[in-house]
């Protein structure tokens, strides 16, 4: 009886920890990579000024877990990066690593990219250009279509239209012929695929750090952010934040 009441005690005491643990704040900012070089209104310094504001205490990345510990020692050794996948993304190699030096946050590596999968996936849609044309023009006039709508709303490398409901709509939309006629056959490169392997890197970290009251970075390309609130919105252990307020200007 004693045995049974002190587990229902213990049970009452971790449930209640559980509840009143602080919740994660998580901020998506979609990337648009090369684009922060040229870009005046999402530079390398517009990134770099809203990263320092948003203070984050982990930056989830779209760097391949098998290729942070090179990428992080060469940095450390000399300040620059060489990491063949790495050196791809300004927004690490100018400013998220130099932040390290004046910020503590922890970065971790959330990209399901592999050599592999991307060589695979790029063979089979120059194969697909010549027999799968009709889907291939398919596919091509969605994404087509919709960055000409985008272009007719507002200029779209402005941060303040890539964080909104209506840019991720119109990527939902120019992508949906291409998941719904490539993606199997894709297999690990498929979107729906691909997108899946990041998550569950993202899930787990998110998991491994849940109820710290921590702030929460995460920085992939800006057409994969509507997939990910998709499954961050079901999600009870973090608040959502709108990005947004970090491009704010007078």
């Amino acid at each position: 009886m004693r045995a049974a009441l002190a587990l229902k005690v213990a049970f009452l005491l971790l449930t209640a920890q559980t509840a009143c643990a602080p919740k994660n704040r998580v901020i998506i900012l979609g990337m648009i990579h090369s684009g922060h070089t040229t870009s005046e209104v999402y530079s390398l310094d517009v990134l770099r000024s809203a990263i320092r504001e948003i203070e984050p205490d982990y930056v989830l990345t779209e760097i391949p877990p098998d290729r942070l510990a090179d990428a992080v020692a060469q940095f450390e050794a000399t300040g620059e990066i060489i990491e063949s996948r790495v050196k791809r993304f300004p927004e690490y190699v100018d400013v998220l690593f130099p932040l390290t030096r004046e910020m503590e946050f922890e970065i971790i590596a959330c990209a399901g990219w592999t050599r592999a999968m991307a060589d695979a996936r790029q063979a089979k849609l120059r194969e697909w250009e010549i027999s799968r044309p009709d889907e291939t023009r398919e596919v091509n006039e969605s994404q087509e279509r919709a960055e000409a709508i985008m272009a007719s709303e507002a200029d779209p490398e402005d941060p303040s239209y890539i964080h909104t409901d209506r840019y991720d709509e119109l990527v939902r939309q120019a992508l949906e012929p291409y998941n719904r006629l490539f993606n199997d056959d894709l297999g690990p490169g498929g979107w729906d695929n691909i997108n899946r392997a990041h998550y569950d890197l993202i899930e787990a970290a998110l998991n491994e750090h849940s109820g710290e009251g921590a702030m929460v970075l995460i920085t992939f390309g800006a057409w994969h952010k509507y997939w990910f609130l998709d499954q961050l919105r079901g999600r009870d252990d973090i608040v959502i934040v709108d990005p947004r307020v970090y491009f704010l200007t007078d």
